[in-house]
């Protein structure tokens, strides 16, 4: 065996070990996509070595959106030297609750929040610490003075469940979206991770559907999958009791699930034990 066919070898039996995880719970439907486009690449770059492993699209059908998938990228910003005035302005014109405050080629500095103008208006004269510590004057005419340091951000790729954990613990209702080195590329709302919520229930049946038959290699025609109002119903057999269990967990993390009702039974002739006498 040549060094590139050790090396194919090699991508085919992580392949094999992500399904393995997978099957057991230790690794997600983005985990096996990640594995299979390692695997396409390589055959792509070389043609015939490989077994067709079909045309499939993973980046919407994995069960995990990413921040980018539901984020505005139109947001608006402020500077340090806008005056809390204008700032309460944009905020009523525009109809946001917090506005992000970008300096020298749009990093996010700090982010100035409707609670940062009230407490500012309420503090009458006296100094205020900001989180990162530094006194301000609370009323200041400034974002500068007015904004809360260091921001609380997130990146376009984690995962939607993240966005949502770390606004809860954050106590925030915006947060910039940046990159590696803090630069703004958008804003993501406690409304537009609603969306996610009220996506239709078509949607949410087909992405199910998808990750049974593209993760688990479950053949459609002996699951049904139903979703209403959010709750996904699955009905129909499977071959083995990790193929059922891994179905029921994948399905209730495709985003937009609030529960799944599982009929699912395993095939009776998968699991009888073999005749020791045969």
């Amino acid at each position: 065996m040549t060094r590139r066919d050790a090396y194919l070898d090699a991508m085919l039996r992580h392949l094999g070990a992500t399904y393995y995880q997978t099957l057991h719970g230790d690794a997600t439907a983005s985990d096996v996509a990640r594995a299979v486009d390692s695997v396409e690449a390589e055959a792509a770059r070389r043609p015939g070595t490989l077994p067709d492993l079909g045309k499939r699209d993973y980046r919407h059908r994995s069960g995990r959106w990413r921040v980018r998938d539901v984020m505005r990228t139109t947001a608006v910003t402020v500077d340090r030297h806008t005056s809390g005035k204008e700032i309460a302005r944009l905020m009523s014109q525009h109809r946001v609750s917090a506005l992000p405050v970008l300096a020298g080629q749009g990093r996010v500095v700090g982010v100035v929040s409707e609670a940062d103008l009230l407490r500012s208006r309420s503090g009458h004269g006296k100094v205020r610490l900001r989180l990162s510590g530094r006194p301000s004057r609370a009323g200041g005419d400034t974002a500068d003075q007015l904004m809360s340091t260091p921001p609380i951000t997130i990146h376009p790729d984690a995962p939607i469940a993240a966005a949502a954990r770390r606004m809860d613990q954050q106590r925030v209702r915006l947060l910039p979206v940046v990159d590696a080195e803090g630069q703004l590329l958008g804003v993501l709302s406690r409304r537009n991770l609603l969306s996610i919520l009220l996506r239709p229930d078509t949607d949410i049946t087909d992405e199910v559907r998808a990750v049974l038959r593209d993760v688990l290699l479950i053949d459609e025609t002996g699951v049904s999958v139903r979703a209403e109002d959010g709750v996904v119903t699955l009905d129909g057999q499977v071959a083995t009791e990790d193929s059922h269990r891994a179905a029921v967990r994948l399905a209730s993390d495709v985003d937009g699930v609030l529960s799944v009702i599982d009929r699912l039974s395993v095939s009776p002739s998968a699991e009888q034990p073999a005749d020791a006498s045969s």
